[in-house]
């Protein structure tokens, strides 16, 4: 289902116009299954790590990494402000844990994130790449095997009705 809205998408006249008022390279909104998947795989990356504008930091890997931009930039958009707490604590307390460290109590306030940065630092960061890595992986997979599935499923069909 997807598979098909982006493919309808892309053929759109509106869209093509718009890529060539402003000279957008083509690859950058490509929707096959390596470019759709790539962009998953960035915008997750992006999206564990804890760090301001990071819709900047996937376009400022569109030169070094061919994927689909609009998708990457919406996986980032997983760590929102409303997420943003809970996945930045599940990764300190996991960061803590492989690091053996034991968990501060944690406290909603400026001051106390203040003061404890250099306690939280690297238990955080390490927690991080865990999930950046982990969570970005499976989001490659994931997309490539309900593609490949959805693919397979249109051509079976496909068979079916000509029979």
């Amino acid at each position: 289902m997807i598979r098909k809205t982006l493919k309808n998408t892309s053929k759109s006249e509106k869209l093509k116009s718009f890529i060539k008022k402003y000279k957008i390279p083509q690859e950058y909104l490509s929707t096959n299954r390596k470019m759709v998947s790539r962009g998953v795989f960035i915008g997750l990356f992006i999206a564990f790590i804890p760090m301001p504008m990071q819709m900047l930091a996937v376009v400022a890997l569109m030169p070094f990494f061919r994927f689909n931009v609009a998708i990457g930039i919406a996986m980032c958009w997983l760590s929102n402000p409303i997420t943003m707490p809970a996945m930045y604590y599940i990764e300190y307390m996991t960061g803590s844990f492989f690091l053996g460290m034991e968990v501060a109590p944690v406290e909603m306030t400026l001051d106390w994130f203040s003061s404890n940065i250099g306690k939280i630092f690297i238990p955080l960061y390490v927690g991080t790449a865990f999930y950046s890595i982990v969570g970005s992986t499976f989001g490659y997979y994931l997309v490539n095997y309900f593609w490949r599935s959805s693919v397979e499923r249109d051509k079976k069909l496909h068979r079916n009705d000509r029979k």
